[in-house]
């Protein structure tokens, strides 16, 4: 097999990469049946290339009974006939690549479907297979059996296991068409080595790694002891999520990551306690970023804002890693509602994080697209969403793809937008945030429901909202944010 990896030279493009998630089946249909797939992914690359991102990153399309959206991979180097095939695949790595684009793919090793071919041949062979010991069979407890190994819950809710008819228990933490993988045994290490490799010999710049802190279990399996509800985030030690031995895996996989040429990547998917625990996976010879929940999941409050920015920053600078800024993805509710619903907060929450150094992530449709072909959608769009169309927001200077326009063209040639690991706080009023970076650019936020007046720092390069700057000190309307040139 042939590497289609383009030739560029690579300078650590991911230290302030913009990298856009892709959802396959919502984002363009190729072939008019209502579904998005890689056909249609493929005529979209021009418009994300002129959008002005850097990187995209595909959702799972791999074959799957889409018990939980493609996360229940069935096989990790077939694409399911939904999306199209392995041959698509190549189409759109090889034209992102003469765009200019790179390409990130999910990759899911926490656990696998149900209809896995270990899986079900575990199964069918019963007790004592080989193919079990890939996954956590163990016999349940009580008189019988009856009662499922351990007290854990799935994510999902319920209990995190699952009896089969001939007695034995096996482990999910998501649904149970989920099975996780046992990471202790070297087939499954070896499995994924080799599905790194597939991916990057095909030309795939890197790999966003789904559930990162999940793969490694407690030794014994031993019970949590609580009956507290589970949550993604939050400062639970548990004995299924962020152990140790992670770690290991990690360094193994850098080891074929660098193998490669073009600065292939890993993304981790990592929900910890602290962002200190997060720098961990991202060690210089472990993974080269992680998602920032901790960001994504603080509100649209000045204080906690600028706390969440300097834990971040402090957290990866001892590792040498960038800091990564999330708002939106497939997991959380868009910034937009959770934020309060106001579109002007949004705007503003998107210059603030296209402002902070490092690397951001977008979502599809933080520029609502509506053209998604032309045989429906299997997910109906609401008529009115007419206005937001990429071809009636283009050339409208007031309209949020405009902005993300602009806003994207300025982080790619202004020396004050992208890479670094500081910022330098300036006053201002409560509510407010004022921070200036290196590079002569200072960001303004008005996190408040009421207009605040600061000095004018500079010439504005761009703003969420319009304004006044005519005076010595201007007026920075509420939930408003504006980029300054000094």
């Amino acid at each position: 097999m042939t590497s289609q990896h383009h030739s560029t030279p690579a300078t650590d493009w991911w230290r302030d990469a913009v990298i856009y998630q892709v959802y396959p089946r919502s984002f363009a249909d190729g072939n008019g049946d209502g579904m998005g797939d890689l056909a249609g992914i493929r005529s979209r690359l021009p418009y994300l290339r002129d959008l002005g991102v850097d990187a995209v990153w595909l959702s799972p399309f791999y074959a799957s009974p889409q018990a939980d959206a493609g996360y229940d991979v069935a096989d990790y180097r077939t694409i399911d006939p939904m999306f199209g095939t392995l041959d698509d695949a190549e189409a759109v790595i090889r034209e992102a690549h003469r765009l200019d684009l790179r390409i990130i793919v999910d990759l899911v090793p926490n656990h696998c479907s149900d209809q896995h071919e270990w899986f079900r041949r575990g199964l069918a062979e019963g007790p004592g297979s080989v193919l079990r010991e890939r996954f956590h069979f163990r016999k349940g407890r009580g008189q019988n059996g009856e009662e499922p190994p351990n007290d854990w819950e799935s994510l999902f809710g319920g209990p995190a296991w699952t009896r089969v008819p001939d007695g034995e228990w096996y482990l999910h933490l998501f649904a149970p068409e989920q099975p996780d993988f046992n990471w202790d045994h070297p087939a499954v290490q070896d499995e994924f080595r080799s599905i790194l490799r597939f991916w990057l010999d095909l030309g795939v710049d890197g790999f966003r790694v789904d559930v990162a802190h999940g793969l490694v279990k407690a030794p014994g399996l031993p019970d949590m002891g609580r009956g507290e509800q589970l949550k993604l985030l939050g400062n639970q030690i548990l004995p299924f999520f962020d152990q140790d031995g992670v770690h290991d895996i990690y360094r193994s996989w850098r080891t074929v990551l660098d193998e490669y040429d073009g600065d292939r990547i890993a993304v981790a998917e990592a929900w910890t306690p602290s962002a200190d625990r997060t720098a961990l996976y991202l060690r210089p010879d472990e993974l080269h970023q992680a998602f920032n929940f901790h960001y994504l999941s603080t509100g649209w409050d000045a204080a906690a804002l600028r706390e969440a920015i300097d834990s971040s920053l402090d957290a990866m600078r001892p590792v040498s890693a960038p800091t990564t800024w999330v708002l939106s993805n497939h997991d959380v509710v868009r910034h937009t509602t959770r934020l309060g619903g106001s579109l002007a907060r949004a705007r503003a929450a998107t210059l603030l994080m296209l402002a902070l150094p490092g690397s951001a992530y977008l979502y599809q449709g933080d520029a609502p697209p509506y053209g998604f072909g032309d045989g429906g959608s299997w997910l109906p769009q609401p008529a009115d969403w007419a206005a937001l169309t990429v071809e009636a927001q283009t050339g409208d200077p007031a309209s949020t793809l405009e902005l993300y326009r602009t806003a994207l063209g300025l982080r790619r040639t202004h020396p004050g937008l992208g890479a670094g690991d500081a910022v330098e706080w300036l006053d201002a009023p409560d509510g407010v945030l004022a921070f200036r970076r290196p590079g002569g650019l200072v960001c303004t936020v008005n996190t408040t429901e009421a207009p605040a007046r600061l000095p004018t720092p500079g010439r504005p390069l761009l703003a969420s909202r319009q304004l006044d700057t005519s005076a010595g000190d201007f007026t920075l309307p509420a939930d408003t944010a504006v980029w300054w040139e000094e």
